[in-house]
Formats: C-alpha cells, sequence, structure tokens
C-alpha cells in the first residue's frame, strides 16, 4: 500500500517537469539599441491550441497584432523594430499567452550598449594601511543592462593578478583594498567593464602606495584669542598619530569664515608649522576653523601628496572692540592720516622706553604695544566713568 501510494505521487511530477507546453526563441537574447527582433513561440499540439489565437506582450502590454505572423497552426512570429534600452535591467519581459491570457512562455530581452573604456582611475591610502580607488564610466555610462565592474591589480615585476573585493554599495564606482599591500613597491591596476554585449579596459595606472598617502583630518585642533587683540585668533592643532612613525613634512591648510556666512576663506602659506595666528579679522565675532593636512615625502616620495578631509569645525569668537563699546565714532577720512600718525610716534615712543636692546622690529614687538595701548584706553576709561560717578 505504501509502494502504490509514492508510485501515484511520484509519477505526475515526472510528467510535468518532463513536459514543455511552450517555448520562445531566441530565449534570453542581449541586443543593441536599434536592432530589430524577430522572435517564434512555438506551443505544443497536443495542447490543440491554433497559433492564431495567441498574443504577445512586452513588459505587460500587449503587442499590436500587425506585428504578427502566423508560421503554422504551432507557430507564431512577432516582430520587434528600432528597439530602446532595456527599462530594467534585469531584462524585459516578452511574453506569449493564449486566448485566454495564461502565460504559455517567456523571455527576457537585454537591449543596450556594450560598455566604454573606464576613465579617470584615481587611488589613494589612508594612513598606508589601505588602498581605496575610484573611476568613472566611459561615455554616459549609461548601458541599460547589468555591467560589472571589476577593478583588478597586481604587483608590476612579480606577483598574480588580483581583484578588488570590497565595492561601496552607495558609490557603485569605487572599491577598497583593506590589508595586505606592499610599500616601496609599485603596482600595476586598472578597471575592467563587461555586459552581455562585450567589455571594456581601463589604462593601466601605476603606483606606489607612499606616493598616493593621505592621513586622518589634524588632530586637536584649539582656537583662542591673543590677549585683548580684537583682530586676531590662535590656531594651533596636533600631527596625525598614524603617520608618527613615518619620515615625511606635512604641509598644512587653515580655512575660516563668520559664524553666518558660508564662505570660507583659505591660509595657503601655513607650511609645516602646526600653529598660525589669523589677523584681519572682525572684532566681537564668532569664526568657525578647519585645517587639513598634506603628507608630503613619506620616507623620500617625491610626489605632491593628496590632501586630508577638512577637520571638524572649531569655533572661537573675537574680542569686542573697546571703542565701540565706548560708543565713539570712526574717524572721518580727513582724521585718519593724524591719527596714524599719532599712533605710530605712540608706538616708537613705547618702543624706546619698553624694548631696550632690540636690533628689529617685529609683528611680535606691534602686538605687544597694541595691547598695552589697548590696556591703557581701558584704564583711562575706567577713570573717567569713576570722575562721573
Amino acid at each position: 500500500m505504501i509502494t502504490l501510494l509514492f508510485l501515484v505521487m511520484f509519477v505526475p511530477r515526472v510528467l510535468s517537469s518532463s513536459t514543455q507546453v511552450a517555448a520562445i526563441f531566441p530565449q534570453d537574447p542581449a541586443l543593441r539599441i536599434g536592432s530589430s527582433l524577430t522572435a517564434t513561440c512555438s506551443v505544443s499540439a497536443e495542447l490543440g491550441i491554433h497559433a492564431g489565437t495567441l498574443y504577445w506582450t512586452l513588459n505587460g502590454k500587449r503587442l499590436p497584432s500587425n506585428t504578427y505572423t502566423v508560421l503554422g497552426p504551432t507557430a507564431l512570429n512577432v516582430t520587434l523594430a528600432n528597439l530602446n534600452g532595456s527599462q530594467q535591467q534585469s531584462g524585459d519581459n516578452l511574453v506569449c499567452h493564449n486566448s485566454g491570457g495564461h502565460v504559455l512562455a517567456g523571455s527576457c530581452l537585454y537591449i543596450g550598449m556594450p560598455p566604454e573604456k573606464p576613465v579617470n582611475l584615481t587611488c589613494w591610502s589612508r594612513n598606508t594601511k589601505d588602498l581605496s580607488c575610484k573611476w568613472t564610466p566611459g561615455g554616459q555610462g549609461e548601458t541599460f543592462i547589468r555591467t560589472k565592474y571589476t577593478l583588478k591589480y597586481k604587483l608590476k615585476w612579480y606577483g598574480r593578478e588580483r581583484e578588488c573585493e570590497d565595492y561601496n554599495l552607495g558609490q557603485p564606482y569605487m572599491c577598497y583594498i583593506p590589508r595586505d599591500l606592499a610599500l616601496f613597491t609599485p603596482y600595476e591596476i586598472w578597471v575592467e567593464a563587461t555586459n552581455q554585449l562585450g567589455s571594456a579596459t581601463s589604462d593601466v595606472i601605476t603606483l606606489d602606495v607612499l606616493d598616493v598617502v593621505t592621513t586622518d583630518p589634524p588632530a586637536d585642533v584649539h582656537v583662542s584669542r591673543v590677549g585683548d587683540l580684537e583682530d586676531q585668533l590662535s590656531v594651533r592643532w596636533g600631527t596625525s598619530p598614524a603617520l608618527k612613525d613615518f619620515l615625511f613634512q606635512a604641509k598644512y591648510q587653515i580655512r575660516y569664515r563668520l559664524e553666518d556666512s558660508t564662505d570660507w576663506k583659505v591660509v595657503d602659506d601655513v607650511g609645516n608649522q602646526t600653529s598660525c595666528r589669523l589677523a584681519g579679522l572682525r572684532s566681537g565675532t564668532v569664526y568657525f576653523v578647519q585645517v587639513r593636512c598634506n603628507p608630503v615625502g613619506i620616507y623620500g616620495s617625491r610626489k605632491a601628496g593628496i590632501w586630508s578631509d577638512w577637520s571638524n569645525p572649531t569655533a572661537a569668537s573675537t574680542p569686542h572692540s573697546e571703542r565701540l563699546q565706548s560708543g565713539s565714532c570712526d574717524p572721518k577720512s580727513g582724521e585718519h592720516n593724524s591719527t596714524l600718525r599719532r599712533e605710530l610716534k605712540q608706538f616708537f615712543g613705547w618702543v624706546r622706553k619698553h624694548a631696550y636692546g632690540c636690533s628689529g622690529m617685529s609683528i611680535k614687538l606691534y602686538d605687544q604695544w597694541r595691547v598695552w595701548l589697548q590696556k591703557s584706553h581701558k584704564t583711562r576709561n575706567q577713570i573717567l566713568q569713576g570722575d562721573k560717578s
């Protein structure tokens, strides 16, 4: 009884899997945009269906009957001219139906273009520990069918070809190599693009990891006032700890903006020092400051290096001007020259009194005088206010 039940359950499955009621030829073709296609739906004579009762749909839309040709009682053609690119990368659905709308057979049409040569391949290394590369698809980039991009690399003079495996889902034209990289040895790197209509390969770039190093943004960025100077701020920062064991000459850039502005002003000539003074600022104003680093010449590399990201913004405000607080007006243009002459005379008098032995004038000395002058104004204002009371 058990054997008979097994045969009853098993036999129908064998019959259904070995019997094909209909088929479309060609099956799942790949075609260039602008091509024409003639497809044939063939049905089994056992169905007792005449081909003249069948119809076609493309992506669910019924195709007009004037594109059909009845080849016989069991075969119906459809001709599609000047095909457009596939509406979906998984292929357009060409389906043959019987008169009742039931699906008899289906085929996927892949209509697009072969890939063009990828361009703009660039790579960088974060602190010499890894390698990231990005590129741009050739031409317009759109092929209308799924195109696979593969980043490949190998040591220039020896070693086997390898493929990058960590692709960025948010940025499909980028790949990340996290480890097992050689230093002091050039790599050859390229990108291959392939789809059902062809393939294309980018130019091969040759690089040493040490030549494309970028680092983390400078750490511990601090912005502070310069005494009572209302138009200056002092900026200082630390070097990247990830590069402390490498021989390199860092160079830095600073940028700053007003609190209510989106326009940044960049200071290019910072060099390799880890502090800088911003001058000519507005008094009583909040500024946002950022710093970035370019690790030049790691282990003697002659390449220019790659700038890091900017550090997180650090905010600080300049002191309020004593003149503005006292309510006095700015000097008129006719009074400007006499005011400048008077202040210079005061400055040189202060130098003779407070800076014996100085062989030359410096901005630091001038800053000290300005601090002294502002304190004198403040003291005089306090005395005047005391007399009035």
